[in-house]
């Protein structure tokens, strides 16, 4: 089954990064405040950058890692690419 990480970005301008394996699906739960809690006060989000994995495995452990960054090397991971596979 394929998995997406992916980075949205909320109403007051944060970005929050996540993992699914349907990216449109994802983003209409978290808009209907069926997603993760720590969103709730920061809606609407508007999915903005993912990458494309084989497994739910090697997606969450991009989540880890791309979670660890700070604001602006997210926002460059934005700026520089495109949808990826792996």
């Amino acid at each position: 089954m394929t998995w997406y990480t992916y980075i949205a970005r909320c109403r007051d301008d944060s970005l929050y990064t996540g993992i699914t394996p349907d990216l449109q699906r994802r983003e209409w739960l978290h808009n209907h405040k069926k997603g993760a809690k720590s969103l709730l006060g920061k809606l609407p989000v508007k999915i903005i950058y993912s990458e494309k994995f084989v497994n739910r495995i090697l997606a969450a452990k991009r989540e880890r890692e791309i979670k660890r960054w700070k604001r602006e090397k997210k926002l460059n991971l934005i700026r520089t690419h495109s949808l990826r596979s792996v």
